[in-house]
């Protein structure tokens, strides 16, 4: 006679820690990453200096200008966004709250790190922040929604 499993609905699902999901997860968002960094530190032209010196190289995306920036964090978005899986560990129990809470927090910094240094002078010392004006709120209300991805997969 076999004994019928009893589950408890209160214990965390489990499964792997890293599925090719999560792995793609995190490639896209360390490239978003690197994408901004890289544009931001070797590329950009710093509009402060006089004469402006000719933009790095890669040539493209001197080209591109702020848009790397829509390609930097729609990278992050869209690797957070695979992330809320089931097949990933931030898709399933525990990691569900935190990635929401995680998102919906950083969403809500980053606006009020806006704000709070929104005046010319004080913006002009934060990376990213100064040569995105006012698309920090886009960036900020990006966060939040990426959050909801999250919500929709709590239980």
């Amino acid at each position: 006679m076999s004994k019928s499993k009893v589950k408890d609905p209160l214990a965390p699902a489990t499964g792997p820690v890293l599925s090719p999901r999560f792995i793609v997860a995190l490639v896209l968002m360390v490239l978003g990453i690197a994408w901004m960094a890289y544009y931001y530190v070797v590329v950009r032209v710093d509009p402060t200096v006089f004469p402006a010196p000719k933009p790095g190289n890669p040539a493209f995306m001197a080209d591109l200008g702020n848009w790397n920036y829509l390609i930097g964090f729609g990278l992050i978005f869209l690797g957070l966004i695979l992330a809320a899986h089931p097949s990933t560990p931030l898709g399933r129990g525990r990691g569900v709250v935190v990635g929401m809470l995680g998102c919906f927090i950083i969403g809500l910094l980053w606006i009020c790190t806006y704000y709070i240094f929104s005046e010319p002078t004080k913006l002009e010392d934060i990376p990213v922040l100064n040569d995105l004006g006012q698309k920090n709120l886009i960036v900020g209300i990006g966060f939040m929604a990426v959050g909801f991805t999250y919500a929709t997969r709590w239980e």
